[in-house]
């Protein structure tokens, strides 16, 4: 039996072979652990981005595409890009406590600007609309299906209430500054109070400047007592709610205009942008701020995903802050609104469509591309006019008590090429400004008529042709519609002096307005 237990029992092995068993063993297990060390950080960083990714694209809500008109611009050949961004002052989704007012109340614009960003991604202008701008709204889609009628002479920001839905609004909106401008909008985005409070938290801050003290009776003007402190005079951060009754105050500041109001607002936006710039336009660093932000934003499709927003917000990262411009469409009174002044208005819509900057430098990003515009490229507005009317049949009326007006302004575009069908005598004779009326279809044609006549109104109707009103304006000064050359290639000298950089110091132009 002792025998046989010898021939069962295992080997010996020799002195040292455990060990070294021991130490493989140890050594694949560090291997494992390590592989699965790094397997579970992947595991969790994967999952992490997919979840931001997951919670930002459920956070991003678009309106519909819908309500977009088939009747657009065309798209521009070169790859610039035109951002209408719009900031809506609803009430509805908790707003309400941050501005007031009634909760069910679904808003219009508030503030609204076009964003061109050049085709070499190194410049870009915001063209501030004002609120009270007296525009033609074209046809905006209604819930039950149909459209609305064309509503001329009309102000901009009831624009964006005519969808009477929060979803169809910013369409409407879109396609009243398609007609305006001629150019098309590529996206579009909305902001609300919330949103806007949430983006001034997450960067921590944005620095504004006060010409003066602030009391509570400047934001709110039927306050009857002045009201505690709000904002003490000169530099200052603001966040919050602080930063919304910045850029809505109107009435304690300056001319207590809205035109005012939106210098406020674009030294505001200037002032986040170098901010953001300053904190870095890292993936890191724009998460947090793209996920504040889309909590309270309403984005066109296009811009409908969070890979889309945030690779939109990576292309502007080359942008310098010098070359970040803002201006204010070409206005001027008329009454209590706001009127287009043309063609200053058409001059800067066909520098950005060519992508030339406000001082005529080339920004197509094109090769061979000539850097800057010749010396005389900045004119005034009355050589802005082309040459040739390219035979536009247009009937000319006299609006006014000055006798053979209509005749004289009809010799002029005769020699500008004009076709004028006949002349008589306007139903009213009290007409102030050159007005142009057209039919449907006919936008183009009809700012090729108001390019001679400096100031003009253009009103769409439901009548097919083209009339020129002629208006004491035109009586006063005549000789401003004779063509005078070329089309320049930079925008009117009244537009880009009054244009302001994002790198401008904060306490410049106190007043804004």
């Amino acid at each position: 039996m002792a025998g046989t237990r010898e021939q069962l029992a295992p080997p010996r092995r020799t002195s040292g072979a455990r060990p070294a068993a021991r130490t493989a063993r140890r050594r694949r297990g560090r291997v494992r652990l390590t592989l699965s060390i790094a397997l579970s950080l992947l595991v969790l960083v994967t999952a992490g981005v997919g979840w931001v990714y997951l919670k930002l694209g459920g956070d991003i809500s678009t309106f519909s595409a819908d309500g977009i008109s088939g009747d657009r611009p065309a798209a521009d050949a070169s790859k610039g890009e035109n951002v209408l961004v719009i900031g809506s002052d609803a009430r509805t989704g908790g707003n309400s406590a941050l501005g007031g007012g009634d909760k069910g109340d679904i808003g219009r614009s508030d503030t609204a600007f076009l964003l061109h960003v050049y085709a070499d991604h190194r410049n870009a202008v915001a063209v501030s609309v004002p609120r009270d701008t007296l525009v033609t709204i074209p046809p905006c889609k209604l819930p039950d299906g149909s459209w609305t009628r064309t509503r001329p002479d009309t102000m901009f920001n009831a624009a964006y209430s005519t969808g009477e839905t929060a979803r169809g609004n910013p369409a409407c909106t879109q396609n009243t500054v398609e007609k305006l401008t001629g150019l098309r909008v590529d996206h579009t985005v909305v902001v609300d109070f919330k949103g806007f409070a949430a983006l001034t938290d997450v960067v921590g801050g944005v620095k504004v400047c006060l010409p003066q003290d602030i009391y509570q009776r400047d934001l709110n003007p039927h306050r009857t007592t002045r009201g505690k402190l709000l904002f003490a005079r000169g530099e200052q951060t603001v966040t919050g709610q602080k930063a919304l009754d910045y850029v809505r105050l109107r009435h304690g500041i300056g001319d207590g205009s809205d035109i005012g109001r939106i210098k406020r607002q674009q030294a505001f936006v200037g002032s986040l942008m170098k901010k953001v710039k300053s904190d870095g336009l890292t993936p890191t660093k724009l998460l947090p701020l793209a996920q504040a932000a889309t909590r309270s934003m309403t984005v066109d499709p296009g811009l409908g995903s969070a890979d889309k927003l945030l690779s939109f917000a990576m292309s502007l990262r080359n942008i310098d802050l010098h070359n970040t411009k803002f201006v204010t469409l070409p206005w001027r009174y008329e009454g209590s609104r706001v009127a287009v002044v043309e063609p200053d208005a058409d001059a800067l819509w066909a520098a950005l469509k060519e992508d030339r900057t406000l001082d005529g430098k080339d920004a197509s990003g094109k090769k061979g591309a000539a850097s800057t515009a010749s010396p005389t490229a900045a004119v005034n507005s009355a050589s802005a006019m082309p040459n040739s009317g390219d035979g536009i049949r247009v009937t000319v009326y006299n609006g006014t008590a000055v006798p053979g007006l209509a005749a004289e302004a009809a010799r002029t575009l005769t020699q500008g090429g004009f076709t004028v069908l006949g002349t008589a005598t306007a139903s009213s004779q009290n007409h102030a400004t050159t007005l142009i009326q057209y039919g449907p279809g006919e936008t183009s044609r009809a700012r090729t008529v108001a390019e001679r006549f400096p100031g003009a109104r253009l009103e769409e109707t439901a009548t097919a042709g083209i009339k020129a009103i002629v208006g004491q304006d035109y009586a006063d000064h005549p000789s401003a519609a004779a063509p005078t050359g070329p089309a320049p290639t930079a925008v009117p000298s009244e537009v880009s002096h009054d244009a302001r950089s994002a790198a401008d110091s904060l306490c410049s132009n106190l007043s804004y307005g």
